[in-house]
């Protein structure tokens, strides 16, 4: 029987004037450091194709001296052949713009989104087995006419309608997943409701049992107010529309607990009883995981017909070119892709 290939990663561009072309290179090395300790010689981990113009990467190859040869490819096809001996580059429309470390620029905005399509039509097509994101700097997309709010809507969009997308946030010791994310914090009440709740707990918990191995995975929903309300004596939120939610869920047949107070469910013990938190607000989710392990955070978008990982930091304009990024969450971001293809395909390792 002959040997199925494993299919790549591909890695978007970022924005130029970010760190991303910096993090792709660093990354790249780090696989190849990898290579050389392990009795597999890195072969449990997808090769990944950066979708970016050459002549970027190599710039930025050349301000911070990093020895990493540059490989044209054609077909991302071709990734695995190449992987070990230079960074696969697969060449996208290059409009020219002039690319200044630390600078977001508009002009470059044609490239940032052009990678981000082909990535997604790679990955869609199945000649990728993942789409691994490097930030984007918005306001130089908006400058550019971009109407999304932000990537994980304009990766929604390229979907297709009906495409609910879920933001999780995962590290080492703990996956949140904010249930309302970039609203005032005044607008959450009117924004959290019971099928909101429901929806995202079900995509949430689909995603975990095919991308991550859970055949019945544990989720815990957190109150809203302090001591999740206390039976009412400090908010009712938790009684009309959080537990309801959670006995529709536990009718359906999930495995759900809550509604718990945010203060006392992020504690080693506690997080022990779960395998995903879901929180009413964006900070109540996002303070816990940063804090517990924040150069190891990865960006996991659920509810898409693809896999998409990204590290959780942005474009970090003012160390840009400087030699100073740390790779820890793109190579974060690419082992749990790995690991989401593996479990979804079959290919590149589990990486528990």
């Amino acid at each position: 029987m002959a040997h199925k290939q494993p299919k790549p990663l591909a890695m978007t561009l970022g924005d130029p004037g970010g760190i991303g072309p910096e993090l792709a290179l660093k990354a790249w090395q780090a696989y190849q450091n990898a290579s050389k300790t392990s009795a597999h010689q890195g072969s449990d981990m997808l090769p990944f194709c950066l979708i970016a113009p050459a002549r970027i990467i190599a710039q930025y190859a050349d301000i911070l001296a990093y020895d990493v040869p540059l490989i044209p490819v054609s077909d991302i096809s071709q990734t695995s052949d190449h992987f070990a001996n230079g960074l696969p580059v697969l060449e996208i429309a290059d409009n020219g713009a002039a690319v200044i470390p630390g600078v977001a620029a508009a002009k470059t905005a044609y490239m940032v989104i052009d990678s981000i399509k082909t990535a997604v039509d790679l990955t869609r097509k199945g000649t990728a087995s993942a789409v691994v994101t490097n930030p984007i700097q918005k306001s130089a997309l908006y400058q550019a006419g971009f109407s999304h709010p932000g990537h994980t809507e304009f990766l929604a969009e390229l979907a297709g309608p009906g495409t609910i997308p879920v933001m999780m946030l995962a590290n080492s010791k703990l996956r949140v997943v904010p249930l309302t994310i970039h609203i005032a914090l005044s607008q959450v009440q009117s924004a959290l409701t019971t099928d909101v709740i429901v929806d995202l707990s079900r995509i949430t918990a689909t995603a975990l049992s095919r991308d991550f191995g859970l055949v019945q995975p544990r989720l815990a929903i957190a109150g809203l107010n302090p001591h999740a309300g206390e039976d009412g004596a400090m908010g009712h939120e938790e009684q009309t529309i959080i537990t309801p939610a959670i006995t529709r869920l536990r009718e359906e047949g999930y495995n759900v607990i809550g509604p718990l107070p945010a203060d006392t469910m992020f504690h080693e013990e506690a997080r022990a009883e779960y395998d995903v938190a879901l929180c009413p607000y964006h900070d109540q989710a996002l303070i816990p995981v940063k804090t517990l392990d924040f150069h190891g955070g990865v960006n996991v978008t659920l509810g898409l017909p693809f896999i998409r990982t990204s590290p959780d930091h942005g474009t970090a304009l003012n160390i840009a070119g400087k030699g100073l990024a740390r790779a820890d969450s793109l190579m974060a971001a690419l082992k749990i892709a790995n690991q989401m293809a593996h479990n979804r395909f079959g290919t590149g390792t589990k990486n528990d």
